[in-house]
C-alpha cells in the first residue's frame, strides 16, 4: 500500500471511532473474509447482518483482537493498530459480548458483574479480601442506571432469565469503560419481551455516546435500532447502507438472496424470468 493510499484511508476514517479498511482474513487456503470495509461512527449503532457462514464470527474476532487481518488495515480513532490479544482491544475501550456471555451461573450477580475486578477491603487491616457489600451495592446501582432492576445482587446469576443475563453482560462492559460495544447475536434465543429489553439497553448505550456494532441475522431486531447496516455474504461485503438509504424490505431481500433467489425459485418451478 502506498503512503498516499494510506493517508487517504486514514482521512476517510478520521471521524470514525473504529474502522476496518479492505480487510481480508485467510486460514491457509480458506478465505474467511475478503476485502471487507466497515466504519463505525461515534455514537452510532452499526448492524452487521449475515446468515450462517457469512463471515460474521471471523469479523467479530478480528475486531476483538483474537485474529489479526491477513490484509488491510484496522484503525481506532483514525490511527492504524495491530492487536495481539483481546486485552489490547479492551485497553482501547473495545469490549465484545459473545453469545456465551462469559458468566458463571453459580456465582452471584455482583460477583459476575465485577468478575476479576472486584473491590477490595482490608481484613484485620492486613489481608485484601473482596468487599462483598460494596460490590453488591455498586452492581445494583449501576444495573438500575441501565434500567435493570435486581431484587437481590447476591442471588446466583443462573436464576436470572436469558435476557437479564444478556443485559448484565452489556451493562458490565459499559461500567468498565467500553467506548465500543461489539454484541454477538445478543437477541438470539430470546423471547419477544426479552429481546425488546436488550434493544432498549442498546438504545441507552447509544444515548451515553457509546458506539455499538450489533451482529445479528435478524433484520426485524436490527432495523428498528440500527443507524447503518453492513451485509456480509460468504466473507464479502454486499455493501453498507444508512437507514435513510435502504428499507427493511430491501435488507430482507438482500439477506434472502434477492434476484438470485427469485431466479432459483423460478427455475425450480420450471418458469423463466
Amino acid at each position: 500500500m502506498t503512503s498516499a493510499t494510506t493517508t487517504s484511508t486514514q482521512d476517510q476514517s478520521a471521524d470514525c471511532i473504529l474502522a476496518l479498511e479492505s480487510v481480508s482474513r485467510f486460514f491457509g487456503s480458506v478465505i474467511a473474509l475478503k476485502d471487507v470495509t466497515l466504519r463505525l461512527r461515534r455514537g452510532e449503532v452499526h448492524c452487521l447482518l449475515g446468515d450462517n457462514g457469512a463471515g460474521k464470527s471471523t469479523l467479530i474476532k478480528t475486531l476483538a483482537g483474537v485474529h489479526q487481518p491477513s490484509e488491510g488495515q484496522y484503525l481506532v480513532d483514525g490511527k492504524p493498530v495491530q492487536f495481539n490479544s483481546p486485552k489490547d482491544a479492551l485497553d482501547l475501550g473495545i469490549a465484545t459480548v459473545y453469545q456465551d456471555l462469559a458468566l458463571v451461573p453459580l456465582l452471584s450477580v455482583a460477583r459476575n458483574f465485577f468478575m476479576g475486578r472486584e473491590p477490595n477491603k482490608k481484613l484485620f487491616g492486613l489481608i485484601n479480601v473482596m468487599d462483598i457489600e460494596t460490590a453488591a451495592t455498586t452492581a445494583r446501582e449501576k444495573l438500575a442506571e441501565m434500567g435493570i432492576f435486581v431484587r437481590d445482587p447476591h442471588q446466583p446469576i443462573g436464576t436470572m432469565s436469558g435476557g437479564e443475563r444478556q443485559c448484565l453482560a452489556i451493562a458490565r462492559a459499559i461500567h468498565f469503560g467500553a467506548r465500543v460495544l461489539i454484541l454477538d447475536e445478543p437477541t438470539a434465543a430470546l423471547g419477544v419481551k426479552q429481546s425488546f429489553n436488550v434493544l432498549k439497553l442498546i438504545h441507552k448505550a447509544r444515548e451515553r455516546g457509546i458506539s455499538v456494532i450489533f451482529i445479528t441475522h435478524n433484520v426485524h431486531h436490527a432495523y428498528p435500532i440500527g443507524d447503518s447496516f453492513t451485509l456480509l455474504n460468504r466473507g464479502r461485503s454486499m455493501g453498507t447502507f444508512t437507514k435513510d438509504t435502504i428499507s427493511k424490505e430491501a435488507v430482507l431481500d438482500m439477506m434472502a438472496g434477492g434476484a438470485e433467489m427469485q431466479k432459483m425459485i423460478a427455475e425450480l418451478d420450471g418458469a423463466t424470468i
